[in-house]
């Protein structure tokens, strides 16, 4: 059964590896730059609704697995007709776009906490105990959604040949899937092979059938209570903070990457040819950081990891101001690498506060409850913000294609400013959380 989960999730994940990080340039490439922050937002939107009316629906009425995979179904059936609509009309409309995206949204974000729990479930009922297995089972998820991300940047369909290349002087170089529509496409197709493959999971019943609850419960407005302690009510309000990193990168590293291709001096770099491939290193970094996690927390305490969280995502916008794809590259290899320490110090050890934090009744509340503050309000804020700062530094112009094929739209601009601004932000929220987080003093 292990290896059967494991499949799930290197599928489940390879959907969103497919446009992910690539999806700011396919947008700034149909007209859609300035709006960039309003589909990374949509994230933290759908994610403050859905996962927890489908988690709802799957304690009393359909079992996970069945929901999981009409879930994958509905949202690949909305990013196809997304794909759709890029390929019938080049330039894009914010409207019609948006909301087949956020159609998507809405079905595909429930199945992280759907696979969670189908998961655990399967599990269970083998008699395994998912505290020993789901660590080598999530790690297939980080692997996916890499080897997605290294398809997408490298697979081309040019005058009715399909192939892969990472050289950005090839004639079919531009019309790389990271470049085009066909990075949601990919998606779609990856989301109707996942519904597929959950019909051969284990059937499961459902663990509490009922009427439905009511709707403080289903949303878990109870778990509003743990801000009634001083150190949980601290953290969730700087995990707003925090959260406001969480998408920066993942919506304007790739165009900011991408725009070096302007550049007579980075023609025929790797690097700037390549954006999506060097960015997959974030997600490497991801997974070999999980286990530091746990030992980071034990040594050094939940304060000072969070500290360090925030001092790497400082580390993290510095270093691409800093990079290049010349002799810059090892500052952008760097803030890929920092990543993982950004990334996991944060979302792991709040994960296991909030666990310790909350008692048996608010476990699962609490967990939703970090994930709203955080990815939910922090990243939906957060992502506007930054896109405003950004367009008031950088826009997208039509630029000569290295290959000589055509033209490009690329995000030009001076970038260096931005991810110093984006530095200082997480800086100075690392500084006042070490100066006012207090832990409380238990018998």
């Amino acid at each position: 059964m292990q290896h059967r989960l494991s499949i799930l999730y290197f599928l489940q994940f390879a959907v969103w590896g497919c446009y992910l990080s690539c999806f700011g340039q396919l947008l700034g490439a149909g007209g859609l730059g300035k709006d960039i922050q309003w589909f990374y937002a949509a994230v933290g939107i759908v994610s403050l609704l859905t996962p927890s009316l489908m988690g709802h629906i799957a304690d009393r009425f359909v079992p996970s697995v069945r929901l999981l995979g009409m879930c994958h179904l509905c949202a690949s059936l909305f990013m196809f007709g997304a794909w759709l609509y890029a390929m019938i009309d080049v330039h894009l409309e914010f409207w019609p776009f948006f909301l087949l995206y956020l159609g998507f949204l809405a079905f595909y974000m429930p199945t992280m906490a759907l696979s969670n729990a189908t998961t655990f479930a399967l599990l269970k009922r083998d008699g395994k105990r998912p505290l020993d297995r789901f660590p080598i089972i999530r790690i297939w998820g980080t692997i996916g959604f890499v080897a997605a991300m290294w398809f997408v940047n490298s697979a081309y369909y040019y005058d009715g040949t399909f192939g892969f290349t990472l050289n950005d002087m090839s004639p079919a170089s531009s019309y790389r899937f990271q470049y085009t529509s066909m990075q949601l496409i990919s998606s779609s197709v990856m989301g109707l092979i996942t519904a597929i493959y959950t019909l051969s999971l284990p059937a499961l019943s459902v663990p509490n059938p009922g009427k439905a609850s009511s709707f403080s419960d289903i949303f878990g407005f109870k778990a509003f209570k743990l801000f009634k302690l001083p150190e949980v009510r601290t953290f969730l309000i700087f995990a707003v903070f925090t959260g406001v990193c969480l998408q920066i990168s993942n919506g304007f590293a790739i165009p900011f990457i991408n725009h070096f291709m302007a550049f007579e001096e980075y023609f025929g770099s790797l690097a700037a040819g390549n954006a999506t491939m060097l960015f997959s290193i974030s997600q490497l970094s991801e997974a070999a950081f999980i286990l530091v996690t746990g030992i980071a927390m034990k040594r050094l305490g939940f304060k000072w990891v969070i500290a360090i969280a925030l001092l790497s995502w400082c580390l993290r916008f510095l270093f691409l101001g800093l990079g290049n794809p010349g002799d810059g590259i090892w500052w952008l290899v760097m803030s890929m690498v920092i990543y993982g320490v950004a990334f996991n110090f944060f979302n792991i050890s709040g994960h296991i506060f909030m666990d310790q934090k909350s008692d048996n009744t608010t476990k699962g509340f609490g967990q939703g409850l970090l994930m709203m503050m955080s990815n939910g309000i922090g990243a939906t804020g957060g992502m506007i913000a930054a896109g405003a700062v950004i367009n008031s530094f950088c826009h997208w112009e039509m630029m000569p294609s290295p290959s000589g094929n055509g033209m490009m739209r690329l995000f030009m601009g001076d970038w260096f400013w931005p991810w110093i601004i984006f530095a200082a932000y997480a800086f100075v929220i690392g500084f006042f959380f070490t100066l006012i987080y207090r832990k409380e003093k238990t018998t």
